[in-house]
């Protein structure tokens, strides 16, 4: 199975759930009648990123799997979002980004060395960049942003979290 399948359109899925947590997160605070930008702000300890700052991490994560597996530039955010609205604006570039890549992208994934930009020098190989680095980062911040919405009240469960299945009948 190519990275493009086993990894790209699962990014694609989780982003798209982390979507429909933050309206869960609207309908709660409209319920409540609190501003949903309260939301944004919310943290489990005060030494940890608030949800906005995970959101843009968990996006930052799919797109860069997605990019340096594929050996294309990812789009660039200010990591500035300050509403709900430009929260919602940075995960439709991030899907938008996703969607023009195909299975064809990642012909040669396999022979990448992944530069890590905070290690100047060191690199990665493409498949330990993913499996050592990317997808437990990615999978960090998708959970810290589930548990902040699930400790703020939101009503999300396990359902919410893993999204829809591929179901066959046996």
């Amino acid at each position: 199975m190519s990275h493009y399948y086993a990894h790209v359109l699962q990014m694609t899925k989780m982003i798209k759930q982390l979507d429909r947590w933050i309206e869960k997160g609207v309908a709660h605070a409209t319920a409540k009648k609190f501003d949903p930008a309260v939301l944004l702000d919310a943290r489990l300890a005060p030494d940890m990123y608030p949800l906005v700052k995970q959101v843009q991490s968990a996006c930052d994560g799919a797109k860069f799997l997605a990019a340096r597996l594929a050996g294309v530039s990812p789009p660039k955010h200010a990591d500035n979002e300050k509403t709900v609205d430009e929260v919602h604006a940075r995960i439709r570039s991030v899907l938008e980004f996703l969607g023009t890549l195909n299975e064809t992208n990642f012909a040669d994934t396999d022979a990448r060395v992944i530069p890590l930009g905070f290690m100047p020098g060191k690199g990665l190989n493409a498949i330990d960049f993913l499996t050592e680095f990317n997808l437990p980062n990615t999978y960090f911040h998708l959970c810290m942003a589930y548990a902040i919405l699930r400790h703020s009240g939101v009503d999300l469960g396990k359902s919410e979290f893993i999204g829809s299945l591929n179901l066959r009948d046996m």
